[in-house]
């Protein structure tokens, strides 16, 4: 006899119908499949920002499974007790799911899957949102990598293997479970009127992020070792957003980097790094959980960062008086995405000018950024801080100015964001203040503000704590 019990494919990160194993699998079983998308505590948890483009990411594949024929069935609640209810009304006997490597999701799935199989279900989870599983990826003595560039050279040449085209025709079930309405879960509620100004910098599902990518490819690749450094210059890819809900995956981007490196692009194996940079973030997310929300590396607990405080306060209103540090912060309330330079730049100046712990600028970001991610940003605020992996042997403290000069010359990246002091301010600096809580009683036409403090005695100031905690 035909087995026509239902697969459940639960839809989390990984917002696509290409090169998703999971559903292939479904596909393949020969038996109906129901695509089901749960909001449960880890999206209920997720920062204004990134909840809402969620939102998006969620409402673009729903319509494009409709177009399929197909339904994506939308539930609220504990993901345990979600799946056991639809498992119930459809008789599915089988749950596949893409893997996730973040302590909240671990702990979800593994009792899902226990629970499930015990109640006779079969219940899979599957490789997709990473190139390399981090347990395949060891040192000669079995390990896991703690430095990224001996991981960089174990992987550098490692087939991920090819990606899986689409699904034809999906094969639908008799009867459809009902369905939560995505617009009753006011996933943008926190967004507020800064919806509105983010949304157009978005960009959204699985064909509009494989048209980014190669678009990059053709016109931006060969310039991207040489000139990715530089705010203003379009020369990065873009796809960190598509990658952290998944509309786009990393093997289809390691395949045409490699394809780019081949045909000769200067660009194309400093790119494929910064997408093992992401993996090196999940290869110790996985293995060191505590990354996420404690000092990586041992004995950083007893350094002197201060906790929230009303400078850093200044420093998320992109108001500390350093115009690139300032240019960075409302780029990414007006954006959702801050350029990775600049990222790293107003991280060092919260945790080393302003002494203020790497937290609370990871907090910020877990806020305001439409690609945030829970490994690439853990990772990104440790190393900027000194407690994270970082083989340089010294505390790294990036200087604004200088930083400016050499990658902002010209000063258009801090123009397209700095209102203040613009006879004529560009519209994407106006747009901040639409962007922003009203209570935060800022103008355009304000003067713009003296710095919190002098760059070199901020430099000092943190670099003495560190001898002084050092000894």
């Amino acid at each position: 006899m035909v087995d026509t019990s239902p697969v459940l494919l639960w839809f989390r990160r990984d917002l696509r119908l290409h090169d998703h194993p999971a559903l292939r699998a479904a596909i393949d079983s020969g038996r109906p499949v129901i695509p089901v998308f749960i909001c449960d505590e880890t999206v209920e948890g997720l920062g204004a920002a990134p909840k809402w483009r969620l939102g998006l990411a969620v409402e673009h594949l729903s319509k494009t499974l409709s177009d399929k024929g197909a339904r994506l069935i939308l539930r609220r609640g504990n993901a345990l007790s979600v799946l056991r209810a639809l498992t119930e009304e459809t008789g599915a006997c089988a749950v596949y799911w893409s893997r996730l490597y973040d302590a909240a999701s671990k702990a979800r799935d593994t009792e899902v899957k226990a629970a499930l199989k015990d109640e006779g279900a079969e219940a899979k989870s599957f490789a997709g949102h990473l190139l390399f599983e981090p347990w395949t990826v060891e040192t000669k003595d079995g390990g896991f990598y703690k430095v990224y560039s001996p991981m960089w050279r174990a992987v550098r040449g490692r087939d991920p293997g090819a990606p899986l085209n689409a699904p034809g025709a999906w094969p639908s079930p008799g009867a459809w479970p009902a369905t939560d309405q995505l617009t009753d879960w006011f996933l943008g509620a926190s967004m507020r009127r800064g919806a509105d100004i983010v949304a157009p910098h978005q960009t959204i599902g699985e064909d509009a992020a494989r048209d980014r990518l190669y678009r990059f490819t053709d016109e931006y690749i060969g310039r991207y070792k040489a000139e990715r450094d530089f705010p203003a210059r379009p020369v990065t890819s873009g796809l960190s957003e598509n990658l952290t809900y998944g509309e786009i995956s990393p093997r289809v981007i390691w395949q045409a980097g490699h394809r780019a490196m081949d045909e000769g692009a200067n660009g194309a194996e400093h790119f494929l790094k910064e997408l093992v940079w992401r993996e090196f973030a999940y290869h110790l997310i996985h293995h060191t959980p505590r990354i996420e929300a404690e000092n990586w590396r041992e004995g950083w607990d007893g350094f002197p960062w201060r906790d929230d405080n009303d400078e850093a306060e200044r420093w998320r209103q992109g108001r500390t008086g350093v115009p690139l540090v300032d240019a960075g912060m409302r780029e990414m309330y007006v954006t959702g995405t801050m350029h990775n330079r600049v990222r790293m730049i107003v991280a060092s100046y919260l945790t080393k000018h302003l002494m203020t712990h790497w937290r609370v600028g990871q907090t910020w970001f877990e806020d305001c950024l439409t690609d945030w991610d829970p490994a690439s940003n853990a990772m990104g605020w440790q190393w900027v801080a000194g407690c994270g992996p970082d083989a340089a042997p010294y505390f790294r403290v990036f200087n604004p100015e200088t930083q400016a000069e050499k990658f902002d010359g010209d000063g258009t990246y801090i123009r397209r964001w700095l209102a203040e002091g613009q006879s004529d301010p560009t519209e994407t600096a106006k747009s901040y203040f639409d962007a922003i809580p009203k209570a935060w009683g800022l103008s355009p036409s304000d003067p713009y503000p003296d710095p919190i403090v002098a760059l070199k005695d901020g430099r000092k100031a943190a670099l003495d704590a560190y001898e002084a905690w050092k000894s």
